[in-house]
């Protein structure tokens, strides 16, 4: 891992695939001083993705990838982000999966937010999931990707209580304000030496 001294800011991409409010909360605290990103890039599977915008307000390179053929697409996208020296990949409500040879080209060095408290509900429709077996606590998990769904190390975590009269959607607002929070806070836990 690229350790930060406080000059050097991680050079970050961030993968999206739709409003992009973690991409905003993203943006916002890589402009901190004490924050140890500076977003370069955005990347996105949809072109009509909402987080586009954002990176535009913020004046964020961005570009959108179709998936048409993954080998293809991953191996364009790693010529980008090594072009612009990336070395810290975040994934933001990305819906494709990365393939385990994207992985090891950056090693260690992917990080995702997911919307339960892994290693329960991995993949789609947490909150749905989480509801429908009579949870007490949802909440989400930012942890290192590797070549295994949402299996990577978990770096932190923060729980939601699930009331009686939550609704996925509900939920799933409930659980964004503490995502918001749990990101940078797992970032400054990993690069602060």
């Amino acid at each position: 891992m690229v350790k930060f001294t406080g000059r050097n800011k991680l050079k970050t991409a961030v993968f999206i695939s739709g409003t992009g409010s973690n991409l905003k909360n993203l943006i916002k605290f890589s402009l901190l001083k004490k924050s140890p990103i500076k977003i370069e890039l955005v990347i996105s599977d949809k072109k009509r993705a909402r987080g586009l915008i954002i990176s535009k307000k913020y004046n964020i390179d961005s570009k959108v990838y179709k998936y048409k053929n993954k080998k293809n697409t991953e191996k364009k996208i790693l010529e980008n982000l090594n072009k612009k020296k990336i070395n810290l990949i975040c994934l933001a409500g990305f819906m494709k999966i990365l393939s385990s040879n994207f992985v090891k080209k950056f090693n260690g060095k992917i990080l995702n937010i997911h919307p339960s408290l892994l290693p329960k509900y991995k993949g789609l429709n947490t909150h749905e999931r989480a509801i429908k077996n009579n949870e007490k606590f949802s909440g989400c998990t930012v942890h290192i990707v590797n070549s295994k769904l949402d299996s990577g190390k978990i770096i932190l975590q923060k729980k939601v209580k699930i009331r009686k009269i939550d609704t996925p959607e509900s939920l799933s607002k409930r659980i964004l304000i503490q995502e918001h929070k749990l990101y940078p806070r797992a970032i400054l836990k990993i690069f602060s030496s």
